[in-house]
């Protein structure tokens, strides 16, 4: 089948899509965007969260025929040209990146919740992030991250 969406802003089309193939499958392996993860494929740890019509999904549980003229946004979106988004440089200045493998998830879920919530308390940050795993922190410093970006955004910068 022929899968037509919006990833990041632009019009894609995916072709010979299967019936079983997971959106994850299709952004990676289709559309050459690996930003998104494919860790426990079985949505447990959050690393291919992306946002589907502005909701964080784990695109490894999303039946790529489900994002039929669907908006996706992967990490690779958030950017804006050449500059990186807020909360990205914000995970650069707290040291909270370590292999990276959880970032992207992590970098997605935080930057929606604070769209949602721009002054968003640490109860509020844990709930945001409680669908991603990171097994190289102690998430000290991806909340650090979280709260420096909240921060910024409250304070223009």
């Amino acid at each position: 089948m022929r899968v037509n969406l919006t990833v990041n802003g632009r019009p894609q089309e995916a072709d010979d899509v299967w019936e079983g193939e997971s959106l994850l499958y299709v952004l990676r392996e289709r559309l050459g965007l690996p930003g998104s993860k494919n860790a426990c494929e079985q949505g447990e740890c959050g690393s291919c969260t992306v946002r589907l019509d502005g909701v964080p999904v784990c695109s490894c549980l999303v039946a790529a025929g489900q994002a039929e003229g669907r908006e996706v946004v992967t990490v690779e979106g958030l950017a804006d040209d050449e500059e990186l988004a807020p909360i990205q440089q914000a995970f650069i200045d707290a040291g909270a990146v370590q292999c990276g493998f959880c970032t992207p998830g992590l970098l997605v879920a935080a930057d929606e919740m604070l769209e949602r919530n721009p002054s968003p308390s640490d109860a509020d940050i844990r709930e945001a992030l409680s669908g991603n795993l990171c097994r190289c922190t102690g998430y000290e410093k991806i909340m650090d991250a979280v709260r420096l970006a909240a921060a910024r955004r409250t304070e223009g910068v």
